[in-house]
C-alpha cells in the first residue's frame, strides 16, 4: 500500500480537493464538509483495508483462474483440509463468514463435486464438510499457485513489512 494517495484518483477537476465545490444552485451547503471527505479518504483504515483486500482478491482470483478457483474458493477448500471433516461453524469463523455465505459457496462448490456436506454422527441436525477425492487433488494444483503468488507479495513487500502486515491485521480481529 503506497504512504501517499493519489488524489487524481479521487477527483478528476483540479482544485477540487481543496475547498467545498459549489453545489448545483452554486452554493456551498454541505452537511458535511469536502475536508471531511479528504480526512477519511486519506486516514480512514476500514477504507484502506478494503481497497487492500480487493486487489489482493483480484491478484489471486486471477493467478487462481487457471485451475478454476477463485480466492474464496481456495481459502474455503483449505479451511476443509483437515484430517477429520469440520463442522460449519468453526469453518465460518475462521473464514469469517456467516452461515449463510458459507452455505452459498459450499453449495457451488458441491455442485463441482469437490466438496461433500455430511450428516454429522454424533448430532444429525449438525453438518460436517469434507473435501471429496477431487477436491483434493485440485487443492493439490492451486496450491503452487497460491506459494508462487504468496511469495511475489512477500518479497514486494520486503523487511519483514509482510510479518508486520500480517500482525498488525491480526491484532483488528
Amino acid at each position: 500500500m503506497s504512504k501517499h494517495t493519489d488524489h487524481r484518483r479521487f477527483s478528476s477537476q483540479p482544485g477540487l480537493d481543496e475547498a467545498d465545490p459549489p453545489d448545483a444552485k452554486g452554493t456551498q451547503e454541505t452537511l458535511v464538509p469536502f475536508a471531511t471527505t479528504l480526512l477519511v479518504r486519506d486516514t480512514c483504515l476500514c477504507l484502506h483495508v478494503q481497497r487492500a483486500a480487493r486487489a489482493l482478491a483480484r491478484r489471486f482470483d486471477d493467478a487462481l483462474r487457471p485451475v478454476g478457483l477463485t480466492n474464496s474458493q481456495f481459502s474455503l477448500l483449505m479451511a476443509l483440509n483437515r484430517p477429520a471433516p469440520p463442522p460449519m461453524g468453526p469453518v465460518a469463523a475462521l473464514l469469517a463468514m456467516d452461515r449463510t455465505t458459507l452455505t452459498a459457496a459450499l453449495k457451488r462448490l458441491e455442485a463441482r463435486g469437490l466438496v461433500q456436506i455430511l450428516r454429522d454422527p454424533a448430532d444429525r441436525r449438525s453438518r460436517l464438510l469434507a473435501l471429496t477425492v477431487a477436491g483434493r487433488s485440485l487443492l493439490a494444483r492451486a496450491v503452487p499457485i497460491w506459494q508462487e503468488s504468496h511469495a511475489l507479495l512477500d518479497t514486494a513487500l520486503a523487511g519483514g513489512q509482510a510479518i508486520r502486515l500480517r500482525q498488525d491485521l491480526a491484532a483488528l480481529c
